[in-house]
């Protein structure tokens, strides 16, 4: 009998140490999880952040992402100095005479 309770001894502390080894990594790893987590989180919101300042440069004509260039013209408004088409001709040439 007190072979028997000499071996369920040795097993519980065995039991024991496997559970705090367990117990340990289980901690390593959730806490790995976390910074992984954060890491994560950290990144979506950097790139939320970029995607966003994209947007609005894109609804400024691109004109803070663009730097200093010259803007692009629109081509469908009329030229300077045009006045849609009612601008004042030359007086015709004067017809010869017809000779006879």
């Amino acid at each position: 009998m007190d072979r028997l309770n000499a071996k369920l001894y040795l097993q519980n502390c065995y039991i024991m140490k496997e559970n705090e080894r367990l117990r340990k990594k289980a901690l390593l790893l959730n806490q790995e999880n976390q910074a992984l987590l954060t890491e994560l989180k950290q990144r979506l919101a950097k790139t939320a952040a970029a995607a966003a300042n994209n947007n609005n440069a894109k609804a400024n004509g691109n004109a803070a992402a663009a730097g200093n260039r010259a803007p692009i013209p629109d081509l469908n408004a009329t030229a300077p100095g045009a006045h849609g088409g009612h601008e004042k001709r030359a007086a015709p040439k004067p017809k010869k005479a017809a000779a006879n």
